[in-house]
């Protein structure tokens, strides 16, 4: 659910073979805490620019579970270095990791990197691009509006103003076989518990007018079981810090989105699976659309059979990945399109 930085760099330097180039472990300082990243270069004398992988939500592994690697390597394939690292608490990299962080906050760790890659002069540093996926899509708008020295982004099944887990509760109940019925009853009761939550109610009230909620196979599946008091108040300190949609009454984690959407006036580049049951896509779509095509050079590309991860899917629900027969095999023309976008990029 989802400070002034000041940059102490620390490097540890290890060199692999990476396919297409040359991979070198690099870390930096966000508010005194090391983040542990990783940097791959193309085989070239130069690299044409820099692209940061921005993550989605929840805790990462990525440099010690090589996450990304064939997206790294079609940015690689075009002349582009990568840079991407784990967060707080996760990996090697320090501190300890946090539910619900404020975008903001993540936004001023991207520009800490960006600023780390700059003061070292890392190959292609001149010119800097983001590539983020999901939750990433509230992170780098923010970047763009407060950095003004983002040359490209790149968005991968991105979000849009509002929270997502009513379309992705709605979406998967459907697909574990509920009817319209059932799954309004279960969707208000979650948006209910939401505002009281938001309102201060205590653990015992929340429990008490979500009842059918907390007996629900799918919810206790993606909750881990019952809610406990700890995570309810965790939970209820992140909501108590958003402000609600007038209209939805949903959570915003970007206030002013559209505007900053509005504002963006690089190269765009967003992809989209259409069996995302995760984000609503096509929501999106059409606000990137609506704020950004006037404005910039945008580029809109869906891939049929692609859930939110943009793995081919037939569902697209989030454990359709468990079932016995599941292959990882990417959309098609999904990484071609990372080569061919970046390649036409002056």
């Amino acid at each position: 659910m989802n400070k002034l930085i000041y940059i102490t760099v620390l490097i540890l330097w290890g060199v692999n073979t990476f396919s297409q180039g040359k991979e070198e472990l690099l870390d930096f300082d966000f508010n005194g805490v090391k983040l542990a990243g990783v940097l791959n270069l193309p085989n070239v004398n130069d690299a044409k620019g820099i692209v940061l992988i921005i993550h989605g939500d929840g805790k990462t592994n990525a440099i010690a579970g090589k996450w990304y690697s064939d997206v790294r390597k079609a940015i690689l394939k075009a002349g582009y270095a990568t840079y991407m690292w784990d967060k707080m608490g996760c990996g090697n990299s320090g501190g300890g990791y946090k539910n619900g962080r404020l975008v903001n906050n993540e936004a001023k760790e991207v520009i800490a990197a960006i600023e780390n890659l700059k003061e070292r002069k890392v190959k292609g540093f001149k010119k800097i691009g983001l590539w983020g996926i999901s939750r990433a899509g509230w992170i780098n708008p923010i970047v763009i509006d407060q950095y003004k020295k983002i040359d490209f982004w790149i968005s991968v099944s991105g979000v849009d103003d509002d929270e997502t887990f009513k379309y992705l509760l709605e979406q998967n109940l459907r697909i574990e076989g509920h009817n319209p019925e059932e799954i309004d009853l279960l969707v208000n009761e979650w948006h209910e518990g939401l505002l009281l939550s938001r309102n201060g109610a205590s653990y015992e009230d929340y429990i008490n007018a979500s009842q059918s909620l907390q007996k629900n196979k799918f919810w206790n599946r993606i909750t881990n079981g019952e809610m406990s008091s700890e995570s309810y108040y965790n939970y209820q300190k992140i909501l108590q810090e958003t402000t609600l949609d007038k209209e939805t009454r949903l959570p915003l984690y970007v206030e002013n989105f559209e505007l900053i959407l509005s504002k963006i006036n690089i190269p765009v580049l967003a992809l989209f699976g259409e069996t995302d049951m995760t984000v609503n896509w096509k929501k999106t779509k059409m606000l990137y659309e609506n704020t950004m095509a006037m404005h910039t050079n945008l580029t809109i590309k869906t891939f049929p059979n692609c859930n939110h991860n943009m793995w081919q899917a037939i569902s697209g629900g989030i454990y359709e990945s468990e079932a016995s027969n599941w292959e990882y095999i990417r959309c098609d023309g999904f990484l071609n399109s990372l080569t061919d976008w970046l390649n036409q990029l002056n």
